[in-house]
């Protein structure tokens, strides 16, 4: 007995050293950066990195944290569902005296659960929080951002060094908190997923102490009431039977004319004295014709030309049934009072990034959009839809287009079938 707690004793000496070595070979003093715009300035490359304007505007969003505490997150209502093993809380983050589970004691494991777990899931979104400060750090000869939360949280005074890349995303960080005693201890932000509201969100981190991993589980964003509006939409306009349809023909502003066999994925694109057989998937198979004679050699300016011109005027015939288009990023705002739809296109096209804000009338047929293109060049540029008819798929599509400045764009005369 007394030579197992003499090696008992031995042990736990030996832990302690090893406790105390790692301590000081590990432990990093918290770094001292400066403050000010230039760190704010830093701050709002971050957010640009990650769109920040999408978090904002995020329904729902979903994760796990290890495997055991499971949420779903109703942002805009400020809501949470959250499961601990076997108890589910409804946690009220306006009011937490609203909230709901078995005792009082499990409301609060759940708010600082939650605080804990949704840091590790939206951090890079939080360093503008009321009771935050930031500072630009030299980290590696390159600008890295300190911040430091003042308050909020289960853990105010808690810090945060994020490491950037060359397009100021955030791949790690080093943190300095009142939980872990070594100051310095790093994560990685680097297994990012793009979710289907188009919010970047992380799937896992690893962390320099002791090769520990945190795993996110299953993560998810959507906009549920967005899908509904743009559902109504698709339902006005008869989407099913779009994408039925074999052929759509159309002109704009009557100095191109199409002829889109939509079912093969080949358009006849006019203008002037040029008529290209464009295959917008396999471009290489496009086929120039000069005047009525084919071209031998395809000139592939032309080609291009004739791509990016289908690309814009179709934009301005079936829009409303590409509001599911891979890419298409789908959230509710508020238009005088009145629910209408902003879709951005994050993918595809000649011009992603671009957003337009669908304003509906009674039925949810579109009746206008604002414009908010990534050039700068619109930024809530109104246009009509109008002139919609039945066509003879059974499709809605429009013929005409208002702008604000008394101009008209034509589709001419549209057809659709099959």
């Amino acid at each position: 007995m007394k030579k197992f707690l003499k090696a008992l004793g031995l042990l736990m000496v030996l832990v302690f050293l090893f406790g105390v070595g790692y301590y000081f070979l590990n432990n990093e003093k918290l770094p001292e950066g400066n403050k000010g715009k230039e760190a704010d300035a830093l701050a709002i490359k971050m957010f640009n990195a990650l769109n920040h304007e999408v978090f904002e505007n995020t329904e729902v969003i979903e994760w796990d944290f290890r495997g055991t505490n499971h949420y779903k997150w109703y942002k805009q209502q400020n809501k949470v569902e959250v499961v601990l093993g076997e108890e589910k809380i409804i946690l009220n983050l306006k009011n937490t005296s609203k909230s709901k589970a078995s005792s009082p004691k499990l409301i609060q494991k759940a708010i600082d659960n939650f605080n804990n777990d949704s840091f590790w899931l939206v951090a890079p979104y939080k360093i503008f929080d009321k009771g935050t400060e930031r500072a630009i750090v030299k980290y590696e000869g390159k600008d890295a951002l300190l911040v430091t939360y003042t308050s909020g949280g289960s853990t105010p005074g808690d810090s945060y060094l994020w490491i950037l890349n060359d397009k100021f995303f955030p791949v790690a960080y080093k943190m300095w908190t009142s939980i872990i005693p070594i100051g310095g201890v790093s994560a990685t932000w680097s297994d990012w997923k793009t979710t289907e509201a188009g919010l970047k969100l992380p799937t896992k981190h690893k962390l320099s102490l002791f090769g520990l991993e945190l795993d996110m589980g299953d993560v998810k964003a959507y906009n549920k009431e967005a899908n509904k509006l743009a559902d109504k939409i698709l339902a006005a306009i008869k989407h099913e039977a779009y994408q039925k349809t074999k052929f759509i023909e159309w002109s704009f502003g009557g100095r191109r004319s199409f002829k889109w066999n939509k079912k093969e994925n080949i358009v006849d694109v006019s203008w002037e004295d040029f008529r290209v057989n464009l295959y917008p998937q396999e471009i290489d198979k496009s086929t120039v014709y000069f005047e009525g004679e084919k071209q031998e050699d395809t000139d592939e300016k032309i080609v291009k030309r004739a791509w990016d011109i289908f690309n814009n005027d179709s934009f301005w015939l079936v829009a409303p049934h590409k509001l599911y288009d891979k890419g298409v990023i789908r959230n509710i705002v508020d238009v005088e009072g009145k629910d209408a739809l902003k879709v951005t296109y994050t993918s595809g096209g000649t011009t992603p990034g671009d957003a337009y804000v669908w304003i509906l009338d009674s039925t949810y047929v579109p009746k206008s959009y604002k414009m908010y293109l990534k050039n700068g060049r619109m930024n809530g540029t109104p246009a009509t839809w109008e002139g919609w008819i039945t066509t003879e798929s059974g499709t809605l599509l429009p013929t005409n287009h208002s702008f604000s400045n008394g101009g008209q764009l034509s589709m001419g005369e549209v057809k659709a079938y099959n």
